[in-house]
Protein backbone atom coordinates (compact mmCIF):
# COMPACT_ATOMS: atom_id res chain seq x y z
CA UNK A 1 0.00 0.00 0.00
CA UNK A 2 1.22 3.70 -0.78
CA UNK A 3 2.01 5.88 2.31
CA UNK A 4 1.28 9.08 0.10
CA UNK A 5 4.57 10.66 1.14
CA UNK A 6 4.48 9.87 4.82
CA UNK A 7 1.13 11.59 5.63
CA UNK A 8 -0.43 8.40 7.30
CA UNK A 9 2.23 7.79 9.63
CA UNK A 10 1.49 6.78 13.35
CA UNK A 11 -2.94 7.53 12.75
CA UNK A 12 -2.99 3.97 10.42
CA UNK A 13 -1.32 1.65 13.26
CA UNK A 14 -4.74 0.45 14.71
CA UNK A 15 -7.38 -1.38 13.03
CA UNK A 16 -9.74 1.14 12.73
CA UNK A 17 -6.45 3.33 11.19
CA UNK A 18 -5.90 0.14 8.70
CA UNK A 19 -10.08 0.60 7.71
CA UNK A 20 -9.40 3.95 7.37
CA UNK A 21 -6.34 4.15 5.10
CA UNK A 22 -8.10 1.82 2.48
CA UNK A 23 -11.20 3.67 2.27
CA UNK A 24 -8.84 6.54 1.55
CA UNK A 25 -6.92 4.62 -1.18
CA UNK A 26 -10.53 3.73 -2.77
CA UNK A 27 -11.74 7.27 -2.22
CA UNK A 28 -8.72 8.49 -3.58
CA UNK A 29 -7.83 6.48 -6.98
CA UNK A 30 -11.59 7.42 -7.55
CA UNK A 31 -11.46 10.93 -6.82
CA UNK A 32 -14.56 10.41 -4.14
CA UNK A 33 -12.51 12.19 -1.31
CA UNK A 34 -14.74 14.96 -0.75
CA UNK A 35 -18.10 12.96 -1.13
CA UNK A 36 -17.17 10.19 1.08
CA UNK A 37 -16.05 12.66 3.72
CA UNK A 38 -19.17 14.32 3.60
CA UNK A 39 -20.71 10.95 3.74
CA UNK A 40 -19.03 10.16 6.94
CA UNK A 41 -19.61 13.56 8.17
CA UNK A 42 -23.39 12.92 7.67
CA UNK A 43 -22.71 9.78 9.22
CA UNK A 44 -20.91 10.75 12.37
CA UNK A 45 -23.52 13.25 13.06
CA UNK A 46 -26.48 10.79 12.96
CA UNK A 47 -25.12 8.59 15.57
CA UNK A 48 -24.67 11.28 17.83
CA UNK A 49 -27.99 12.29 17.28
CA UNK A 50 -29.61 8.84 17.06
CA UNK A 51 -29.64 6.54 19.58
CA UNK A 52 -30.91 3.37 17.35
CA UNK A 53 -28.08 4.42 15.20
CA UNK A 54 -25.46 4.58 18.17
CA UNK A 55 -27.40 1.21 18.99
CA UNK A 56 -26.78 -0.34 16.19
CA UNK A 57 -23.38 0.55 15.09
CA UNK A 58 -22.21 -0.76 19.01
CA UNK A 59 -24.02 -3.73 19.58
CA UNK A 60 -22.48 -7.13 19.61
CA UNK A 61 -25.28 -9.08 19.51
CA UNK A 62 -27.27 -8.17 15.95
CA UNK A 63 -26.85 -10.79 13.43
CA UNK A 64 -23.77 -10.01 10.58
CA UNK A 65 -26.61 -9.97 8.14
CA UNK A 66 -29.13 -7.97 10.06
CA UNK A 67 -26.63 -5.57 11.09
CA UNK A 68 -25.83 -5.19 6.71
CA UNK A 69 -29.50 -4.60 6.09
CA UNK A 70 -30.07 -2.06 8.72
CA UNK A 71 -26.61 -0.44 7.42
CA UNK A 72 -28.10 -0.32 4.05
CA UNK A 73 -31.21 1.37 4.94
CA UNK A 74 -29.37 4.09 6.97
CA UNK A 75 -26.82 4.40 4.47
CA UNK A 76 -29.94 4.94 1.75
CA UNK A 77 -31.73 7.30 4.14
CA UNK A 78 -28.55 9.50 4.59
CA UNK A 79 -27.99 9.03 1.25
CA UNK A 80 -24.26 8.49 1.75
CA UNK A 81 -22.45 8.07 -1.18
CA UNK A 82 -22.20 4.80 -2.48
CA UNK A 83 -18.18 4.00 -1.39
CA UNK A 84 -19.15 4.99 2.17
CA UNK A 85 -22.22 2.49 1.89
CA UNK A 86 -20.03 -0.34 0.64
CA UNK A 87 -17.80 0.65 3.42
CA UNK A 88 -20.62 -0.12 5.72
CA UNK A 89 -21.22 -3.33 4.36
CA UNK A 90 -17.99 -4.55 4.85
CA UNK A 91 -18.09 -3.21 7.90
CA UNK A 92 -21.39 -4.59 9.24
CA UNK A 93 -20.22 -8.01 7.34
CA UNK A 94 -17.11 -7.97 9.56
CA UNK A 95 -18.87 -7.06 12.67
CA UNK A 96 -16.41 -3.78 12.67
CA UNK A 97 -19.13 -1.06 13.22
CA UNK A 98 -18.15 -0.59 16.45
CA UNK A 99 -14.84 0.86 15.57
CA UNK A 100 -16.87 3.53 12.98
CA UNK A 101 -15.75 6.31 15.20
CA UNK A 102 -12.25 6.03 15.21
CA UNK A 103 -12.46 4.91 11.60
CA UNK A 104 -13.95 8.04 10.74
CA UNK A 105 -11.65 10.21 12.89
CA UNK A 106 -8.36 8.47 11.41
CA UNK A 107 -9.70 8.94 7.67
CA UNK A 108 -10.22 12.56 8.52
CA UNK A 109 -6.40 12.98 9.58
CA UNK A 110 -5.43 10.79 6.62
CA UNK A 111 -7.44 13.66 3.96
CA UNK A 112 -5.59 16.59 5.97
CA UNK A 113 -2.43 15.46 5.85
CA UNK A 114 -2.89 14.35 2.07
CA UNK A 115 -4.66 17.94 1.93
CA UNK A 116 -1.32 19.31 3.63
CA UNK A 117 -3.87 20.56 6.86
CA UNK A 118 -4.01 19.93 10.25
CA UNK A 119 -7.25 19.79 12.67
CA UNK A 120 -7.62 21.61 15.51
CA UNK A 121 -9.99 20.13 18.20
CA UNK A 122 -11.50 23.82 19.90
CA UNK A 123 -13.65 23.84 22.72
CA UNK A 124 -15.54 26.48 23.90
CA UNK A 125 -18.47 27.13 26.44
CA UNK A 126 -20.80 29.04 23.53
CA UNK A 127 -20.91 28.09 19.90
CA UNK A 128 -18.54 30.49 17.91
CA UNK A 129 -19.89 32.47 14.98
CA UNK A 130 -18.23 31.57 11.43
CA UNK A 131 -16.22 34.87 11.41
CA UNK A 132 -14.38 33.65 15.08
CA UNK A 133 -13.45 30.48 13.49
CA UNK A 134 -12.27 31.72 10.60
CA UNK A 135 -9.88 34.57 13.12
CA UNK A 136 -9.24 31.17 14.65
CA UNK A 137 -8.21 29.07 12.10
CA UNK A 138 -5.77 31.97 10.53
CA UNK A 139 -4.60 32.39 13.78
CA UNK A 140 -3.43 28.64 14.38
CA UNK A 141 -2.19 28.83 10.67
CA UNK A 142 0.55 31.57 11.64
CA UNK A 143 1.31 29.12 14.20
CA UNK A 144 2.03 25.72 13.03
CA UNK A 145 2.32 26.52 9.16
CA UNK A 146 -0.14 24.74 7.84
CA UNK A 147 -3.51 25.27 6.94
CA UNK A 148 -5.70 24.34 9.83
CA UNK A 149 -9.25 22.82 9.56
CA UNK A 150 -11.41 23.47 12.80
CA UNK A 151 -13.16 20.56 14.88
CA UNK A 152 -15.48 22.81 16.68
CA UNK A 153 -17.23 21.28 20.58
CA UNK A 154 -19.45 22.98 22.77
CA UNK A 155 -19.03 22.07 26.71
CA UNK A 156 -20.43 24.41 28.83
CA UNK A 157 -18.19 23.36 31.84
CA UNK A 158 -15.22 25.30 30.86
CA UNK A 159 -17.23 28.75 31.74
CA UNK A 160 -15.67 30.59 29.00
CA UNK A 161 -12.25 30.42 26.85
CA UNK A 162 -11.18 28.07 24.37
CA UNK A 163 -9.37 24.61 24.40
CA UNK A 164 -7.55 23.49 21.58
CA UNK A 165 -6.10 20.58 21.13
CA UNK A 166 -3.16 20.99 17.93
CA UNK A 167 -1.91 17.40 18.01
CA UNK A 168 -0.24 16.67 20.81
CA UNK A 169 -0.40 20.21 21.90
CA UNK A 170 -3.31 21.19 24.23
CA UNK A 171 -3.52 24.97 24.65
CA UNK A 172 -5.63 25.41 27.68
CA UNK A 173 -7.19 29.04 27.67
CA UNK A 174 -10.88 28.04 29.62
CA UNK A 175 -12.16 30.12 32.74
CA UNK A 176 -12.12 27.08 34.52
CA UNK A 177 -8.81 26.26 34.29
CA UNK A 178 -7.73 29.94 35.29
CA UNK A 179 -9.97 29.60 37.94
CA UNK A 180 -8.68 26.02 38.99
CA UNK A 181 -5.26 27.40 39.45
CA UNK A 182 -6.25 30.70 41.04
CA UNK A 183 -7.82 28.29 43.68
CA UNK A 184 -4.71 26.51 43.97
CA UNK A 185 -2.52 29.82 44.56
CA UNK A 186 -4.58 30.91 47.36
CA UNK A 187 -4.60 27.94 48.88
CA UNK A 188 -0.42 28.31 49.01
Amino acid sequence: MENSGGIQGNITAGLAGRYASALFDLARESNDIDSVQKSLATLKAGIAESADLKALVSSPVISRADAATAIEAVAKLLKLDSLTSKFLGVLAENRRLADLGGMIDAFNAIVAGHRGEVTAKVTSAHPLTAEQLKALAANLKTRVGRDVQIEAAIDPAILGGLVVQLGSQLIDGSIRTRLNSFAQAMKG
